[in-house]
């Protein structure tokens, strides 16, 4: 495995400038914004896709810092019942994936996306349980009218152009929010739909990040390293669906944390164990998220922290002792 950051976290500074950071604190991999919400400020690819030069220094810059290009991420909501706004992520999205294929990435981060709970809706729907009954009917519509066609098309699209993973992050909002609907839609678009694991999500929702990886198996794509922390006040009080600010940390129920700020050392050594149990050997990509750090002092704990957790060499063909 190697140690990677999505690397928007500094806003818009140039790519140089961004890896330069990266390479000093000893990151071997990036995971660079290509559209929607993570931006374009490093990699725009409606001017890369149409300048042959400027794609090719941009392509320098990376082995400049002995950086590897992991992933281009391009969340969105493609299936946004504005469609306006459904037609930005899903341009993005697409020149995400015709940026990938020129520069030879076979991973493209992104999110299912939530549609409208019924034709003719003006904002999307997350429905979460199935009682009342209208709530089944949303999910019928959502995922059979809308979103495993899109995602169809989307996965032959991808397919036409060489790229053989769309990673979802599975994020509470949209569709595909945990292992179970992950699974779901993959069952029905294919296997170019895979997961972006980042525990963090999986955590405020109730689920062990190990046994995830478990029910993912060889589903998982690209692997986000981030940390919840569970309130041990505010949770067993009011549950963690909480949908107070994020800046608001001393009343919600959970908050995002620099990696070893919500669990220790031996929960993450697990989860690295279980990712290579599962035959997952790529990278671990660097989130920061934590509102109670700045971005210099957050990323800097994560990769030291990482670094000692993090397995580095290819599993042993064989073992000497047996």
């Amino acid at each position: 495995m190697k140690l990677c950051v999505l690397a928007n976290l500094f806003g818009d500074i140039s790519l140089d400038e961004d890896l330069s950071r990266l390479e000093a604190l000893g990151v071997e991999a990036a995971e660079i914004g290509a559209g929607g919400y993570p931006g374009k400020c490093q990699c725009d690819p409606d001017v890369l896709l149409n300048d042959e030069e400027k794609c090719r220094e941009w392509l320098r810059t990376f082995d400049k810092h002995h950086i590897q290009l992991a992933a281009l991420a391009a969340h969105g909501n493609p299936v946004h019942p504005n469609p306006e706004i459904a037609e930005v992520y899903d341009r993005e999205l697409r020149n995400a994936i015709l940026m990938a294929e020129r520069v030879g990435v076979d991973t493209v981060v992104t999110f299912s996306g939530c549609p409208a709970g019924a034709p003719g809706d003006k904002m999307p729907n997350w429905a979460v349980c199935s009682w009342p009954t209208d709530f089944t009917k949303v999910l019928e519509y959502q995922w059979n009218d809308v979103l495993i066609p899109y995602w169809t098309e989307m996965v032959e699209f991808a397919t036409k152009h060489h790229v053989p993973r769309i990673a979802f992050e599975m994020h509470p909002g949209f569709c595909v929010y945990n292992p179970e609907t992950l699974m779901k839609l993959r069952k029905a678009c294919g296997p170019v739909i895979g997961a972006n694991f980042d525990p963090s999500h999986l955590v405020w929702q109730g689920c062990e990040p190990a046994a995830a990886i478990r029910y993912l198996g060889d589903a998982i794509y690209h692997v986000h390293a981030k940390d919840t922390k569970i309130d041990p006040i505010n949770s067993p009080a009011i549950g963690n669906l909480d949908t107070k600010h994020y800046s608001l940390e001393k009343e919600r129920a959970w908050v995002f944390r620099t990696v070893g700020y919500g669990h220790g050392e031996d929960w993450w050594r697990e989860l690295v164990s279980q990712l290579r149990l599962v035959g997952y050997d790529r990278v671990l990509s660097i989130e920061h998220e934590d509102s109670l750090m700045t971005i210099d002092e957050g990323l800097e704990k994560a990769v030291r922290f990482l670094q000692r957790i993090i397995i580095k060499e290819p599993k042993p063909g064989t073992m000497s002792w047996a």
